[in-house]
């Protein structure tokens, strides 16, 4: 099988790609630290010694701070109960770990189970989607900065300088979102912030992103989807001079049940005037008016003749 060469002057490099595709490229080929995570989930506790083998109900932890496993009688003996925050007992590790982290690792690689805890917490911050970019390549751009972004936590390069730029980007997404809480606590303190440098983003903007535009407020629900129910020929009084109307809102027989004495003249009024909105004359001049169609006004003159003859029409007869 015959392979076609490569065109004339594309890269030898990632394919003839772009300057970040070749960064990221050469951020993939490094390889983490030697530095183990955690005595992988072999079944003998780090701390304890105890082997799974002889226990055959031990269970595995882990901590997301570091990743160390160790039993679930472990856990509750160094963390459980009230003894709070505690320090890792893995020997060389000094992080400051927390009771209510610990969990059952989903993967057997406690790496793999790192890279996919980091890749959930980017993703929630660096959430935009295809829709939210004038191109396609600019979006693909916007990838490509996440998973270098990435990559960077994974293999702990520059890790203070990677968060730092996410938390960031997050507080200004927040910031988009709410812009008119800001603008407001921005007013009630003025004083106090003008003082401060305001983060700009400047160095966290995506080309080709969409300005953020808020969804419109939505109307208050309306049972009659907009039409006008109320009523053009009268007005409906909240009461009437009237004697027999006046007996009957004090007599009970009348207001049992929920009867309503308002929705009776409601009622009455609205049979009494209802047809004022209707006009015959409109709708027999519009009747009577000629029709724009060639082909009604022959119909009507063919009907007219038939019926000023007086002769049966014949229905078979199609001529």
């Amino acid at each position: 099988m015959s392979r076609s060469g490569r065109a004339t002057g594309a890269s030898k490099q990632d394919s003839g790609a772009f300057a970040l595709s070749k960064s990221l490229y050469n951020l993939s080929l490094l390889h983490a630290p030697r530095e183990p995570l955690a005595d992988s989930l072999s079944g003998v506790c780090p701390v304890c010694k105890a082997s799974g083998y002889l226990d055959p109900n031990m269970q595995f932890k882990i901590n997301p701070t570091c990743y160390h496993s160790m039993c679930d009688t472990c856990v509750e003996r160094l963390f459980g109960g009230n003894k709070g925050n505690n320090i890792c007992p893995v020997a060389g590790c000094a992080k400051t770990l927390a009771y209510r982290n610990f969990r059952r690792a989903t993967f057997e690689d406690l790496k793999v189970e790192r890279e996919v805890d980091l890749r959930k917490k980017v993703m929630k911050i660096m959430n935009k989607t295809e829709d939210d970019f004038e191109t396609l390549r600019d979006y693909n751009d916007y990838l490509e900065k996440v998973e270098e972004m990435t990559w960077n936590l994974i293999l702990n390069i520059d890790v203070d300088a990677t968060w730092n730029k996410l938390h960031r980007f997050e507080a200004l997404q927040k910031a988009d979102s709410n812009a008119a809480t800001t603008k407001r606590d921005a007013g009630k303190t003025g004083g106090a912030k003008g003082t401060g440098q305001k983060d700009d983003g400047a160095d966290l903007m995506f080309r080709g992103l969409k300005k953020y535009v808020p969804p419109p407020k939505e109307p208050p629900f309306d049972p009659w989807g907009g039409y006008n129910i109320t009523p053009q020929y009268y007005v409906l009084q909240d009461n009437y001079d009237v004697d027999w109307y006046a007996r009957m809102k004090k007599d009970s027989a009348h207001l049992v049940g929920g009867h309503s004495l308002q929705d009776y003249c409601d009622r009455a009024l609205r049979e009494a005037f209802g047809g004022f909105g209707v006009f015959i004359e409109d709708e027999i001049a519009a009747r009577d008016a000629p029709s724009m169609s060639m082909d009604a006004d022959v119909g009507t003159e063919h009907a007219a003749a038939a019926a000023m003859s007086g002769k049966e029409a014949n229905m078979d007869d199609i001529f």
